[in-house]
Protein backbone atom coordinates (compact mmCIF):
# COMPACT_ATOMS: atom_id res chain seq x y z
CA UNK A 1 0.00 0.00 0.00
CA UNK A 2 2.95 2.14 0.41
CA UNK A 3 4.93 1.49 -2.28
CA UNK A 4 1.68 2.08 -4.17
CA UNK A 5 1.23 5.52 -2.62
CA UNK A 6 4.80 6.76 -3.21
CA UNK A 7 4.75 5.46 -7.17
CA UNK A 8 1.50 7.47 -7.49
CA UNK A 9 3.35 10.59 -5.46
CA UNK A 10 5.86 10.60 -7.74
CA UNK A 11 3.69 10.19 -10.89
CA UNK A 12 1.72 13.51 -9.67
CA UNK A 13 4.85 14.93 -9.16
CA UNK A 14 6.36 14.28 -12.49
CA UNK A 15 3.21 15.33 -14.39
CA UNK A 16 3.29 18.60 -12.14
CA UNK A 17 6.81 19.22 -13.16
CA UNK A 18 6.07 18.44 -16.74
CA UNK A 19 3.23 21.15 -17.33
CA UNK A 20 5.40 23.27 -15.43
CA UNK A 21 8.36 23.18 -17.88
CA UNK A 22 6.95 24.72 -20.85
CA UNK A 23 5.53 27.46 -18.60
CA UNK A 24 9.14 27.99 -17.26
CA UNK A 25 10.71 27.91 -20.48
CA UNK A 26 8.32 30.40 -21.61
CA UNK A 27 9.34 32.95 -19.44
CA UNK A 28 13.05 32.74 -20.72
CA UNK A 29 12.95 35.85 -23.51
CA UNK A 30 14.48 35.12 -27.16
CA UNK A 31 18.07 36.50 -27.16
CA UNK A 32 18.80 38.28 -30.12
CA UNK A 33 21.59 40.49 -30.07
CA UNK A 34 23.91 42.76 -27.42
CA UNK A 35 26.27 45.12 -27.55
CA UNK A 36 28.57 46.58 -25.13
CA UNK A 37 31.96 48.54 -26.31
CA UNK A 38 35.38 48.45 -24.74
CA UNK A 39 35.57 52.08 -25.02
CA UNK A 40 35.46 52.60 -21.42
CA UNK A 41 35.04 49.88 -18.16
CA UNK A 42 34.36 50.55 -14.97
CA UNK A 43 36.50 48.49 -11.66
CA UNK A 44 35.02 45.35 -9.37
CA UNK A 45 33.24 47.21 -6.17
CA UNK A 46 33.27 50.69 -7.54
CA UNK A 47 30.79 53.07 -7.31
CA UNK A 48 29.71 53.18 -10.90
CA UNK A 49 29.07 49.43 -10.59
CA UNK A 50 27.15 50.38 -7.37
CA UNK A 51 24.74 53.05 -9.67
CA UNK A 52 24.57 50.31 -12.42
CA UNK A 53 23.33 47.79 -10.40
CA UNK A 54 20.97 50.49 -8.43
CA UNK A 55 19.42 51.22 -12.04
CA UNK A 56 19.22 47.46 -12.96
CA UNK A 57 16.80 46.92 -10.12
CA UNK A 58 14.76 49.94 -10.69
CA UNK A 59 14.46 48.72 -14.00
CA UNK A 60 13.51 45.13 -12.89
CA UNK A 61 10.50 46.60 -10.31
CA UNK A 62 9.16 49.29 -13.05
CA UNK A 63 8.79 46.40 -15.29
CA UNK A 64 4.60 45.82 -14.48
CA UNK A 65 4.22 49.05 -16.03
CA UNK A 66 1.20 49.10 -18.54
CA UNK A 67 2.61 51.54 -21.05
CA UNK A 68 5.99 49.29 -21.36
CA UNK A 69 8.64 51.68 -21.13
CA UNK A 70 10.64 53.08 -18.07
CA UNK A 71 14.01 55.24 -17.84
CA UNK A 72 15.78 55.90 -14.87
CA UNK A 73 18.85 57.40 -13.13
CA UNK A 74 21.15 56.88 -9.93
CA UNK A 75 23.96 58.53 -8.84
CA UNK A 76 25.78 61.78 -9.79
CA UNK A 77 28.06 62.77 -12.12
CA UNK A 78 30.98 61.42 -13.26
CA UNK A 79 29.41 58.26 -11.90
CA UNK A 80 26.00 59.03 -13.03
CA UNK A 81 24.02 56.30 -14.42
CA UNK A 82 21.26 56.00 -17.11
CA UNK A 83 18.81 53.41 -17.69
CA UNK A 84 15.55 52.19 -19.43
CA UNK A 85 13.82 49.49 -20.87
CA UNK A 86 11.29 49.26 -23.51
CA UNK A 87 8.91 46.01 -24.12
CA UNK A 88 7.51 45.32 -27.72
CA UNK A 89 4.01 47.05 -28.19
CA UNK A 90 1.45 44.09 -28.51
CA UNK A 91 2.65 42.19 -25.31
CA UNK A 92 1.13 41.83 -22.04
CA UNK A 93 2.64 43.12 -19.09
CA UNK A 94 3.40 39.56 -17.53
CA UNK A 95 5.73 38.91 -20.86
CA UNK A 96 7.10 42.43 -20.58
CA UNK A 97 7.88 41.73 -16.83
CA UNK A 98 9.80 38.59 -17.62
CA UNK A 99 11.62 39.69 -20.37
CA UNK A 100 13.17 42.73 -18.44
CA UNK A 101 13.51 41.11 -15.36
CA UNK A 102 15.57 38.25 -17.20
CA UNK A 103 17.61 41.38 -19.27
CA UNK A 104 18.51 42.72 -16.09
CA UNK A 105 20.60 40.14 -14.72
CA UNK A 106 22.10 38.50 -18.23
CA UNK A 107 23.22 41.79 -19.37
CA UNK A 108 25.45 41.34 -16.44
CA UNK A 109 26.42 37.90 -17.99
CA UNK A 110 27.15 39.91 -21.52
CA UNK A 111 28.67 43.30 -20.34
CA UNK A 112 30.46 42.10 -16.99
CA UNK A 113 32.54 46.10 -16.77
CA UNK A 114 31.12 48.31 -19.76
CA UNK A 115 30.18 51.21 -18.50
CA UNK A 116 27.78 51.57 -21.60
CA UNK A 117 25.52 47.93 -23.13
CA UNK A 118 22.65 47.20 -24.36
CA UNK A 119 20.79 43.49 -24.98
CA UNK A 120 18.01 42.84 -27.32
CA UNK A 121 15.35 40.30 -27.27
CA UNK A 122 12.37 39.16 -29.45
CA UNK A 123 10.56 40.59 -26.60
CA UNK A 124 11.98 43.54 -24.99
CA UNK A 125 15.45 45.66 -24.59
CA UNK A 126 17.31 46.57 -21.88
CA UNK A 127 20.43 49.70 -22.19
CA UNK A 128 22.45 51.75 -19.68
CA UNK A 129 25.02 53.93 -19.70
CA UNK A 130 27.35 56.37 -18.31
CA UNK A 131 25.74 59.31 -20.82
CA UNK A 132 22.14 61.01 -21.34
CA UNK A 133 20.15 58.43 -23.43
CA UNK A 134 16.72 59.96 -22.74
CA UNK A 135 14.93 61.57 -25.70
CA UNK A 136 17.63 61.27 -28.12
CA UNK A 137 17.75 59.06 -30.97
CA UNK A 138 20.75 57.06 -31.08
CA UNK A 139 23.31 56.56 -33.82
CA UNK A 140 23.91 53.09 -33.22
CA UNK A 141 24.98 50.31 -32.72
CA UNK A 142 22.76 49.10 -35.69
CA UNK A 143 21.93 45.45 -35.76
CA UNK A 144 20.33 43.27 -38.94
CA UNK A 145 18.29 40.25 -38.82
CA UNK A 146 16.89 38.16 -41.95
CA UNK A 147 14.87 35.40 -42.78
CA UNK A 148 17.28 32.64 -44.72
CA UNK A 149 14.76 32.74 -47.79
CA UNK A 150 14.82 35.12 -50.22
CA UNK A 151 12.14 36.55 -52.95
CA UNK A 152 12.59 34.90 -56.27
CA UNK A 153 9.59 36.45 -58.39
CA UNK A 154 8.63 40.12 -59.00
CA UNK A 155 11.49 40.94 -56.42
CA UNK A 156 11.34 44.48 -57.71
CA UNK A 157 7.39 44.59 -56.76
CA UNK A 158 8.29 42.54 -53.41
CA UNK A 159 10.76 45.04 -52.34
CA UNK A 160 8.47 48.29 -53.45
CA UNK A 161 5.91 46.90 -51.08
CA UNK A 162 7.47 46.00 -48.15
CA UNK A 163 9.13 49.84 -48.21
CA UNK A 164 5.56 51.28 -48.97
CA UNK A 165 4.38 48.95 -45.62
CA UNK A 166 7.05 50.09 -43.61
CA UNK A 167 6.54 53.58 -44.62
CA UNK A 168 2.76 53.29 -43.61
CA UNK A 169 3.86 52.00 -40.45
CA UNK A 170 6.67 54.31 -39.39
CA UNK A 171 4.02 57.17 -40.06
CA UNK A 172 1.59 55.78 -37.66
CA UNK A 173 4.15 54.82 -35.06
CA UNK A 174 5.32 58.24 -35.06
CA UNK A 175 2.04 60.00 -34.94
CA UNK A 176 0.34 58.20 -31.89
CA UNK A 177 -1.10 60.55 -29.16
CA UNK A 178 1.45 62.02 -26.67
CA UNK A 179 1.24 59.29 -23.99
CA UNK A 180 0.46 56.54 -26.06
CA UNK A 181 3.34 53.67 -27.25
CA UNK A 182 5.14 54.87 -30.66
CA UNK A 183 3.89 51.35 -31.74
CA UNK A 184 2.49 50.31 -34.81
CA UNK A 185 1.43 47.29 -37.01
CA UNK A 186 0.10 46.82 -40.24
CA UNK A 187 -1.17 43.68 -42.49
CA UNK A 188 -1.91 43.47 -46.18
CA UNK A 189 -2.07 40.75 -48.99
CA UNK A 190 0.30 41.51 -51.29
CA UNK A 191 1.30 39.95 -54.84
CA UNK A 192 5.04 38.83 -55.47
CA UNK A 193 4.30 35.41 -56.22
CA UNK A 194 2.24 33.32 -57.95
CA UNK A 195 -0.92 33.97 -55.65
CA UNK A 196 -1.55 36.68 -52.86
CA UNK A 197 0.59 36.85 -49.58
CA UNK A 198 -0.08 38.35 -46.46
CA UNK A 199 2.65 40.53 -45.76
CA UNK A 200 2.81 42.11 -42.00
CA UNK A 201 4.80 45.00 -40.69
CA UNK A 202 5.89 46.44 -37.13
CA UNK A 203 7.55 49.34 -36.48
CA UNK A 204 8.13 50.67 -32.39
CA UNK A 205 10.26 53.55 -30.87
CA UNK A 206 10.52 54.66 -27.11
CA UNK A 207 8.29 56.84 -26.19
CA UNK A 208 10.65 59.52 -25.16
CA UNK A 209 11.29 60.76 -28.57
CA UNK A 210 8.73 63.37 -30.09
CA UNK A 211 7.30 62.16 -33.20
CA UNK A 212 9.74 64.22 -35.27
CA UNK A 213 12.95 62.03 -33.90
CA UNK A 214 11.06 58.93 -33.79
CA UNK A 215 10.07 59.17 -37.50
CA UNK A 216 13.52 60.46 -38.39
CA UNK A 217 14.99 56.91 -36.50
CA UNK A 218 12.02 54.65 -38.02
CA UNK A 219 13.24 56.36 -41.62
CA UNK A 220 16.86 55.39 -40.19
CA UNK A 221 17.10 51.77 -39.86
CA UNK A 222 14.08 51.41 -42.43
CA UNK A 223 17.08 52.72 -44.77
CA UNK A 224 19.04 49.93 -43.48
CA UNK A 225 16.40 47.03 -43.97
CA UNK A 226 16.55 44.61 -46.84
CA UNK A 227 14.27 43.74 -48.38
CA UNK A 228 14.81 41.12 -50.81
CA UNK A 229 14.33 38.34 -48.45
CA UNK A 230 11.04 36.92 -46.81
CA UNK A 231 11.54 38.49 -43.52
CA UNK A 232 13.87 41.03 -41.84
CA UNK A 233 14.81 43.40 -39.03
CA UNK A 234 16.50 45.87 -37.89
CA UNK A 235 17.61 47.13 -34.37
CA UNK A 236 18.89 50.28 -32.99
CA UNK A 237 18.56 51.63 -29.39
CA UNK A 238 16.22 53.82 -29.93
CA UNK A 239 13.71 52.15 -32.97
CA UNK A 240 13.14 48.99 -34.45
CA UNK A 241 11.38 47.62 -38.02
CA UNK A 242 10.40 44.19 -39.22
CA UNK A 243 8.62 42.49 -41.79
CA UNK A 244 7.51 39.06 -42.09
CA UNK A 245 5.24 36.92 -44.38
CA UNK A 246 3.82 35.19 -41.61
CA UNK A 247 2.45 36.76 -38.18
CA UNK A 248 4.88 37.24 -35.89
CA UNK A 249 2.94 39.48 -33.21
CA UNK A 250 0.10 39.35 -30.99
CA UNK A 251 -3.05 41.08 -33.05
CA UNK A 252 -5.47 40.97 -30.21
CA UNK A 253 -2.51 43.46 -28.02
CA UNK A 254 -2.07 45.81 -31.39
CA UNK A 255 -4.95 48.65 -30.63
CA UNK A 256 -6.65 49.57 -34.51
CA UNK A 257 -5.53 53.12 -35.84
CA UNK A 258 -8.12 55.13 -35.71
CA UNK A 259 -9.98 55.81 -39.15
CA UNK A 260 -9.50 58.96 -41.34
CA UNK A 261 -13.02 61.05 -41.02
CA UNK A 262 -15.56 59.90 -44.68
CA UNK A 263 -16.01 63.02 -46.49
CA UNK A 264 -18.83 64.82 -45.44
CA UNK A 265 -19.37 63.26 -41.63
CA UNK A 266 -16.81 64.14 -38.49
CA UNK A 267 -15.23 67.17 -40.35
CA UNK A 268 -18.72 68.46 -40.96
CA UNK A 269 -20.28 67.99 -38.18
CA UNK A 270 -17.80 69.56 -36.30
CA UNK A 271 -18.62 72.36 -37.91
CA UNK A 272 -22.22 73.02 -35.37
CA UNK A 273 -20.58 72.59 -32.27
CA UNK A 274 -17.69 74.93 -32.95
CA UNK A 275 -20.35 77.82 -33.92
CA UNK A 276 -22.58 76.51 -30.79
CA UNK A 277 -19.52 77.05 -28.64
CA UNK A 278 -17.90 80.65 -30.38
CA UNK A 279 -21.19 82.29 -30.79
CA UNK A 280 -22.72 82.54 -27.50
CA UNK A 281 -19.27 83.43 -25.97
CA UNK A 282 -18.79 86.40 -29.21
CA UNK A 283 -22.22 87.53 -28.30
CA UNK A 284 -21.72 87.40 -24.37
CA UNK A 285 -18.59 89.65 -24.90
CA UNK A 286 -20.34 92.42 -27.30
CA UNK A 287 -23.14 92.29 -24.97
CA UNK A 288 -20.62 93.37 -22.40
CA UNK A 289 -18.88 96.05 -24.23
CA UNK A 290 -22.16 97.75 -25.04
CA UNK A 291 -23.18 97.61 -21.49
CA UNK A 292 -19.73 99.20 -20.26
CA UNK A 293 -20.48 101.93 -23.22
CA UNK A 294 -23.87 102.93 -22.29
CA UNK A 295 -22.88 102.84 -18.49
CA UNK A 296 -19.69 105.65 -19.47
CA UNK A 297 -22.57 107.50 -21.28
CA UNK A 298 -24.81 107.76 -19.03
CA UNK A 299 -22.18 108.81 -16.26
CA UNK A 300 -20.54 111.11 -18.39
CA UNK A 301 -24.20 112.69 -19.45
CA UNK A 302 -24.92 112.91 -15.46
CA UNK A 303 -21.42 114.56 -15.36
CA UNK A 304 -21.75 116.81 -17.45
CA UNK A 305 -25.46 118.48 -16.04
CA UNK A 306 -23.45 118.47 -12.64
CA UNK A 307 -21.26 120.67 -14.16
CA UNK A 308 -23.50 122.60 -16.09
CA UNK A 309 -25.72 123.17 -13.21
CA UNK A 310 -23.20 124.31 -10.89
CA UNK A 311 -21.26 127.08 -13.64
CA UNK A 312 -25.01 128.67 -14.01
CA UNK A 313 -25.52 128.66 -10.24
CA UNK A 314 -22.20 130.20 -9.67
CA UNK A 315 -22.57 132.52 -12.29
CA UNK A 316 -26.51 133.32 -11.23
CA UNK A 317 -24.65 134.14 -7.61
CA UNK A 318 -21.42 136.34 -8.65
CA UNK A 319 -21.76 139.82 -7.76
CA UNK A 320 -19.22 142.82 -8.18
CA UNK A 321 -16.57 143.80 -5.96
CA UNK A 322 -18.15 147.87 -5.80
CA UNK A 323 -21.36 146.39 -4.51
CA UNK A 324 -20.13 144.93 -1.15
CA UNK A 325 -17.76 147.47 -0.84
CA UNK A 326 -20.69 149.91 -1.36
CA UNK A 327 -22.42 147.73 1.73
CA UNK A 328 -19.94 147.18 4.11
CA UNK A 329 -18.77 151.36 3.72
CA UNK A 330 -15.74 149.75 2.41
CA UNK A 331 -15.32 147.16 4.54
CA UNK A 332 -14.99 149.39 8.09
CA UNK A 333 -13.87 148.91 11.32
CA UNK A 334 -17.50 149.71 12.63
CA UNK A 335 -19.08 147.09 10.54
CA UNK A 336 -16.76 144.55 11.41
CA UNK A 337 -18.26 141.54 13.53
CA UNK A 338 -15.63 139.01 14.13
CA UNK A 339 -12.49 137.55 12.46
CA UNK A 340 -11.33 133.89 11.95
CA UNK A 341 -8.26 131.96 11.02
CA UNK A 342 -9.05 132.57 7.13
CA UNK A 343 -10.62 135.88 7.03
CA UNK A 344 -12.88 138.60 8.36
CA UNK A 345 -16.66 139.01 8.77
CA UNK A 346 -18.81 142.30 8.53
CA UNK A 347 -22.03 143.66 8.63
CA UNK A 348 -23.76 145.10 5.23
CA UNK A 349 -26.85 146.51 3.57
CA UNK A 350 -27.23 146.14 0.10
CA UNK A 351 -29.25 148.74 -1.82
CA UNK A 352 -32.70 147.04 -1.42
CA UNK A 353 -32.12 147.41 2.48
CA UNK A 354 -31.20 143.70 2.95
CA UNK A 355 -29.01 142.77 5.63
CA UNK A 356 -25.87 140.65 4.80
CA UNK A 357 -23.23 138.86 6.69
CA UNK A 358 -19.79 139.46 4.38
CA UNK A 359 -17.30 136.80 4.77
CA UNK A 360 -14.37 138.65 3.43
CA UNK A 361 -11.67 135.77 3.24
CA UNK A 362 -7.53 136.42 3.96
CA UNK A 363 -4.95 137.03 0.94
CA UNK A 364 -2.85 133.88 2.78
CA UNK A 365 -5.94 130.87 2.96
CA UNK A 366 -4.13 129.26 0.10
CA UNK A 367 -7.24 128.51 -1.39
CA UNK A 368 -7.04 128.90 -5.30
CA UNK A 369 -10.26 129.78 -7.57
CA UNK A 370 -11.56 126.22 -8.03
CA UNK A 371 -11.07 125.56 -4.88
CA UNK A 372 -13.11 128.77 -3.68
CA UNK A 373 -15.91 127.98 -6.83
CA UNK A 374 -16.09 124.41 -5.64
CA UNK A 375 -16.86 125.52 -2.17
CA UNK A 376 -19.17 128.32 -3.37
CA UNK A 377 -21.22 125.37 -5.32
CA UNK A 378 -21.06 122.93 -2.05
CA UNK A 379 -22.54 126.04 0.36
CA UNK A 380 -25.06 127.31 -2.58
CA UNK A 381 -26.83 123.28 -2.43
CA UNK A 382 -27.03 123.28 1.31
CA UNK A 383 -30.62 124.26 2.44
CA UNK A 384 -31.90 123.58 6.30
CA UNK A 385 -33.57 126.19 8.28
CA UNK A 386 -30.63 126.02 11.03
CA UNK A 387 -28.00 126.98 8.41
CA UNK A 388 -27.63 130.54 6.89
CA UNK A 389 -27.79 130.90 3.06
CA UNK A 390 -25.40 131.86 0.58
CA UNK A 391 -26.56 134.87 -1.53
CA UNK A 392 -23.64 135.32 -3.40
CA UNK A 393 -19.70 135.90 -3.61
CA UNK A 394 -17.55 138.28 -5.57
CA UNK A 395 -13.75 136.65 -6.80
CA UNK A 396 -12.32 140.00 -8.29
CA UNK A 397 -9.19 141.95 -8.08
CA UNK A 398 -7.50 138.80 -5.97
CA UNK A 399 -10.23 139.18 -3.03
CA UNK A 400 -12.54 136.44 -2.22
CA UNK A 401 -16.01 137.10 -0.62
CA UNK A 402 -19.06 135.04 0.30
CA UNK A 403 -22.12 136.68 1.14
CA UNK A 404 -24.48 134.82 3.29
CA UNK A 405 -27.36 136.28 5.15
CA UNK A 406 -30.06 134.91 7.80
Amino acid sequence: MQISTVSTNLLLLVIVLSLLSPAIEAQQPTYLYHDCPNTTTFTVNSTYQANRNTVLSSLSSNSTRGDGFYNTTAGRSPDMVYGLFLCRGDLSTSVCQACVTFATTDISQHCPNQTTAVVWYDECLLRYSNGNIFSVVAGGPTFILRSSQNVTDNQDLFNQQVLAMMNDTANQAANTPEGAKKFATREEDVNFSSTFEALYTLGQCTPDLISMDCNRCLRMVISSLPTEWRGARVLNPSCNVRYETYLFYNQTGVASPPSPPAPGGNGRRSWPIIVAIVVPITASILLLLLMCWLLKRRAKKKYDTNVGYDITTIDSLQYDYATFEAATDKFSDANKLGEGGFGEVYKGILSNQQEIAVKKLSRGSGQGDEEFKNEVVLVAKLQHRSLVRLLGFCLEREERILVLFQ
